[in-house]
């Protein structure tokens, strides 16, 4: 029996036995020096790939004036980063922290305390859809409401009513006096890579409208870009009144985002919600940083290009393996393979290749470019990814031939 002492980490990770040690671009670089092409992205983290120069140099001069400020006091990085964020999206107001579960906890606070001052104090819950996945806090569990995150961690908490993926009586049935907000992510990515129509988000916006409720969006995984506008939502035309945002948005750095209308936000006022490092100096210079690269004009549009070419590439390789691959699923650079094989050989046959992916639910494979990656690298990803369906498409027959 191996004792747990030898090993002075927690065993909640299945590790993959590489140890990169530096990144250039979409490319990673073993301790040993072999390179691997990453679109896992630190599951749509890394949004502009590794060692960004415009990042690097914004992370190295902060670190040269301050590291750290408590909330106390005034910081100009947050006030720069919060108004540009204002200016382009549909919120009033930010709220920074340090993850995308920290982004949903204030979204999930913020959505209560907005009943609570406007004297509705029974108006708590929030409607959550199966397949979700919100963060691993104990509050956002139970809104994803996934059995495999929830066992063994006490009761569920209270507050969270889910309905099945897609099912619009379901969610009108749902909907009673103590429904405060809907919580839904425009494409679910842990859940399968699964779009949310976009007739069905206006659906939900005018539900919200009708009923009084609020519309909250994880906007985590698919926002900053990823999907080819700045948020996924833009491309239904609805605005929500809260949203959460992380991930891409620090481009490997440790940040997140909880934004909102000001009628939305009115409850938060000081002293109700607060974070140690959220919004500190570092986290601001590279935020803006990010922003910075991705509002450049046509930065978008590029990344739709690339994106639509992959997305053809990858339906041509389903059309000739279908043993192995038999969906294409997403948009922008959010894409989710559907397997015949089991997804964990996938990816296990695309690391082989040399080709870093992510495995998601529906028994779906993510890829997650880099939003820098050109022509060239999706059709670099191409051939290792059709070498990979090739391999798990030959029958033992074939094999033996």
């Amino acid at each position: 029996m191996t004792d747990a002492r030898a090993q002075p980490l927690y065993d909640t990770y299945a590790r993959a036995d590489l140890r990169f040690e530096r990144g250039e671009g979409v490319w990673l670089f073993t301790d040993s020096g072999i390179r691997y092409l990453d679109f896992a992205a630190g599951i749509a983290v890394n949004s502009l790939g590794y060692s960004h120069p415009h990042l690097v140099t914004a992370l190295k001069t902060q670190a040269d004036k301050l590291w750290h400020l408590s909330n106390i006091y005034e910081i100009p990085g947050q006030e720069r980063l919060g108004q540009r964020l204002v200016d382009n999206t549909f919120a009033d107001k930010v709220f920074f922290t340090n993850s995308g579960a920290e982004a949903l906890e204030c979204a999930i606070k913020t959505a209560r305390r907005y009943h609570y001052v406007n004297g509705e104090h029974e108006r708590f819950r929030i409607i959550t859809f199966e397949g979700a996945f919100h963060g691993r806090t104990l509050a956002t569990i139970a809104a994803g409401g996934q059995p495999k995150y929830l066992e063994g961690f006490g009761p569920k908490v209270e507050g969270f009513d889910q309905v099945p993926f897609g099912d619009v009586n379901a969610l009108k049935a749902a909907i009673g006096p103590e429904t405060a907000a809907i919580l839904i992510e425009p494409v679910q990515g842990e859940g399968g890579v699964r779009p949310v129509p976009e007739e069905e988000l206006r659906a939900l916006r005018g539900l919200c409208d009708e009923h009084g409720l609020l519309l909250i969006l994880d906007e985590v995984q698919t926002g900053m870009g990823r999907t080819g506008k700045l948020f996924a939502h833009e491309w239904s035309g609805i605005q929500p009144d809260i949203m959460a945002v992380a991930k891409g948005i620090g481009g490997g750095f440790p940040l997140g985002a909880c934004l909102a209308t000001a009628e939305a936000a009115k409850g938060m006022t000081a002293g109700v919600h607060g974070t140690t490092y959220g919004g500190n100096p570092l986290a601001m210079a590279v935020g803006n940083a990010v922003l910075d690269v991705i509002l450049e004009e046509g930065f978008l549009e590029r990344v739709q290009h690339v994106a639509l070419i992959m997305k053809q590439g990858l339906a041509s390789i389903s059309d000739r393996y279908p043993e192995a691959i038999s969906e294409v699923r997403g948009r922008g650079f959010l894409i989710g393979l559907k397997c015949r094989v089991p997804n964990t050989t996938m990816v296990q046959a695309l690391r082989d290749e040399h080709l870093l992916t992510v495995g998601a639910g529906d028994n779906v494979v993510r890829l997650l470019p880099p939003l820098v990656a050109t022509e060239a690298d999706v059709r670099e990803a191409l051939a290792r990814i059709e070498a990979a369906a090739e391999r798990l498409s030959v029958t033992p027959r074939q094999k033996s031939a």
